[in-house]
């Protein structure tokens, strides 16, 4: 079974990729998913969307998995828009709405970006995946990478929250404290993905992430 992406694009000068092989970056820029916009259009109806189950993958036409029974998930449920009037009066808004994130798996939205790349470095193939985190992207990370049977590496600056530090360990991840920033960290990932075949999930360093983010809206 195959999905309805056609190819990836390069931000740094256009130029076009192949979707099913691993990548990460060209020319140092990110990559952007496209879809045959023509096929879902005859396949996708909203009849059919009515039908399905109230998480992300229910738009599965306009997202990179080709077989959406093989995506890797923790139940990454629809979230709710919560009125908020006596904020929405405090900051002179007349219709104030938060989205409910939190209902996420791990907590957050980074469950969504997450769930996709895990889902998408398995179709491909990757078994080693790793990322810099000051927050709660290490532990999404390491709970989907978990869920799918891969290896997770996490770095982290010193000063993290222990709260993101300990939910990365529990999943299984083996996360290290490192003494700088999270560029610092990222720069690790990096040297790693070289030296130990990780393949680096952060942010905007491949291309499937943000796929999964773009489901909140």
């Amino acid at each position: 079974m195959r999905g309805f992406v056609s190819h990836l694009e390069s931000t740094f000068d256009g130029s076009t990729l192949p979707a099913r092989t691993v990548q990460t970056v060209h020319g140092g820029k990110p990559l952007l998913v496209r879809y045959d916009l023509e096929a879902v259009r005859r396949t996708a109806s909203r009849a059919a969307l009515r039908d399905r189950a109230a998480e992300m993958w229910r738009y599965h036409e306009l997202l990179p998995l080709d077989d959406v029974a093989q995506r890797v998930t923790l139940g990454e449920t629809m979230t709710p828009l919560l009125p908020c009037p006596r904020l929405g009066r405090e900051l002179g808004v007349n219709q104030l709405y938060i989205k409910d994130e939190s209902r996420l798996p791990t907590g957050s939205f980074k469950a969504r970006g997450m769930a996709m790349a895990v889902s998408m470095a398995k179709q491909l193939g990757v078994t080693e995946v790793a990322a810099p985190t000051a927050g709660n992207a290490g532990g999404a990370l390491a709970a989907y990478a978990a869920r799918a049977g891969m290896g997770c590496t996490v770095l982290m600056p010193e000063d993290t929250p222990r709260v993101n530090q300990l939910e990365a360990v529990w999943h299984g991840a083996r996360a290290f404290l490192v003494d700088g920033l999270i560029d610092e960290c990222g720069a690790l990932v990096r040297a790693g993905a070289e030296q130990f075949g990780w393949f680096d999930m952060s942010t905007l360093r491949e291309p499937y992430r943000i796929e999964g983010k773009k489901t909140m809206g």
